[in-house]
């Protein structure tokens, strides 16, 4: 009830330092004339509360919306907008207002409050207003400052937090989620995004937001905390919104950036660390296990294979992971360190997953490649040294063999190593005593010679591993040849290096007795292999070997042989085969 009647007064342009002209504050409140007791030439103000900040004073010209008692000298209420629960929402300074409010509100901060002492001739004058204000009449408010805005204002923004690293800037069209807190300019909270569960979801600048906060969220970083001040007229204008935004009313919100993605982006790579020796790139078709930890783009972590002490196992490029982790795989190295970002549309889209993974969320894979191989991957063997001598004779299937190993997975982590032991590993090749990549790649080999071998999981030990040996790993030995001997037939445990004698039995049957027990039957074998005759199967232990041939001569087993039941081997075969025929 202070807006400028038929007897208007003018605002004379003052600076807002004039506006703090007579300060006349008594032991018992506010007086109505000065200490000479004569009537008061101007507003009299007291600001009873100033708050801490005051980022802008009112000034000429201002749109203003705030609270106010009014009454007269006794005390006797005239008006307030307290009881329209209406704000009072006016230009400051233009005419609109009684000379002595217009002043009176000059310089205010938000949230301060006042006392206005307002004499005669800057309010209503000698006539007053019928009803209402005697003539003549001192006037008192009671004045409290909730917003205050201009025309020429714009978004104003201040960044409270900003991330370390920034990899993208928020841009028109991009989609972005962010939390958020929104309050009038006095702090009075209207709405806010954490009490609903979820970030807010929305593409910039294509109208779906309120124009103040689509510039307000420009250059915005994932994980910036932002301050942004609304203008009315970038906000909800003159009807505001709802019950919750009065008209007219500037708007404060507190901004978190979550993610921010554009339908058009892509998979981005970054390479953290990359091996030296990259000899091959994963592609389309591999096999490969990796570490990685999964976080939104905030630094929200949501999986990770460490928390499992298990390394994720996939084909890659054949739709078995999301989309984007399958491209950003591809062209990897084993040991290299990738971070991969993945946008929306190719992770799990609009839905999201589970309660980790928001719907909308870019996705970031900090990846690290053990190892990858391909079904149809062979052995690969690289040989580090070879005797400078000539090698005419190399190992081959069936040839006993001893040999030196170390064997680790592809990320260096050591496996068995048989310098653990006293003795060089021993096997026979070809006899299934070794895993088969082994075999192979041992085969070849001069004595002294040095490989390593690359081992992929179907020539090792498989999706299942096995003691120590991870599932589907790849495996990296390296080997040296100490020992090669001539291996067997298979079958035999016993060869002649020339034609044996025409009187086996005799020259076996030492005692001449008809019969040849173990103990000449041993004795007789071993003299043979002293002398150069024959060899026994290598790599067994020659006792266990020589009982297993006596065995196999003594066919009803009473404990000794006779001429009748002495046969070799290779008669042995043609008889089968004839039985066969």
């Amino acid at each position: 009830m202070f807006l400028e009647g038929s007897l208007s007064h003018t605002l004379r342009r003052l600076p807002i330092l004039r506006l703090l002209l007579l300060l006349q504050i008594s032991e018992r409140g506010l007086s109505r004339a000065s200490r000479a007791g004569a009537p008061l030439e101007d507003v009299v103000i007291e600001r009873y509360h100033i708050p801490r900040a005051c980022p802008r004073e009112v000034q000429m010209g201002d749109f203003v919306r705030y609270h106010y008692n009014g009454t007269f000298e006794d005390g006797k209420k005239f008006d307030s907008s307290y009881d329209r629960t209406t704000l009072a929402a006016i230009i400051v300074g233009v005419g609109r207002l009684i000379t002595g409010m217009d002043r009176g509100l000059m310089g205010m901060c938000v949230n301060e409050r006042r006392r206005l002492i307002v004499p005669p001739h800057l309010g209503y004058g000698s006539i007053g207003v019928a009803g209402l204000i005697p003539p003549d009449a001192t006037l008192y408010f009671d004045v409290v400052l909730l917003d205050v805005w201009n025309k020429a204002d714009t978004v104003q923004m201040t960044i409270l937090l900003r991330p370390p690293s920034c990899p993208r800037m928020v841009q028109n069209s991009d989609f972005v989620r962010y939390h958020y807190n929104g309050t009038l300019l006095d702090g009075t909270a209207f709405d806010n995004s954490y009490s609903s569960g979820g970030t807010y979801d929305t593409y910039i600048g294509s109208g779906w937001l309120i124009k103040g906060m689509d510039q307000g969220l420009l250059g915005m970083c994932p994980g910036e905390k932002r301050k942004i001040i609304i203008p009315p007229f970038l906000a909800y204008g003159e009807k505001g919104y709802g019950t919750v935004i009065p008209p007219q009313a500037s708007l404060v919100f507190y901004v978190l950036l979550i993610d921010v993605h554009n339908p058009k982006d892509t998979v981005q790579l970054e390479t953290l660390e990359l091996p030296r020796d990259c000899v091959r790139r994963a592609v389309a078709g591999d096999f490969m296990r990796y570490h990685y930890n999964g976080s939104l783009m905030d630094g929200t972590l949501f999986d990770s294979s460490y928390s499992r002490n298990h390394t994720y196992n996939t084909y890659v490029g054949q739709g078995y992971i999301i989309p984007g982790m399958d491209q950003g795989l591809q062209g990897t190295c084993v040991g290299e360190r990738r971070r991969i970002t993945v946008p929306p549309h190719l992770a799990y889209g609009e839905n999201g997953t589970g309660d980790k993974i928001p719907g909308s969320a870019v996705l970031i894979f900090d990846v690290h490649v053990i190892d990858f191989h391909n079904p149809s991957d062979p052995v690969e063997i690289k040989t580090l040294f070879r005797p400078p001598e000539n090698c005419n004779e190399t190992s081959k299937i069936g040839d006993f063999i001893r040999y030196h190993y170390n064997c680790s997975l592809l990320d260096g982590t050591r496996l068995f190593s048989s310098h653990d032991y006293e003795a060089p590993q021993q096997a026979t090749l070809g006899a299934n005593k070794v895993i088969e990549g082994l075999d192979r790649g041992l085969q070849g080999m001069c004595v002294g010679e040095r490989r390593q071998l690359i081992v992929p999981p179907h020539l090792a030990h498989g999706e299942n591993g096995a003691r120590g040996v991870p599932g589907s790993a790849v495996l990296l030995f390296e080997v040296q040849l100490v020992s090669r001997e001539e291996g067997l037939p298979t079958g035999y445990l016993f060869v002649w290096h020339q034609d044996p004698p025409a009187s086996l039995f005799e020259d076996m049957d030492l005692n001449k007795d008809g019969e040849v027990p173990p103990e000449e039957f041993s004795s007789f074998i071993k003299a043979q292999v002293s002398e150069g005759k024959g060899r026994l199967m290598p790599g067994q232990d020659p006792d266990k070997t020589i009982g297993d041939m006596f065995q196999n001569q003594d066919r009803n087993q009473d404990g000794k042989i006779t001429a009748e039941e002495l046969k070799l081997k290779s008669d042995e075969d043609r008889e089968q085969i004839h039985e066969e025929l």
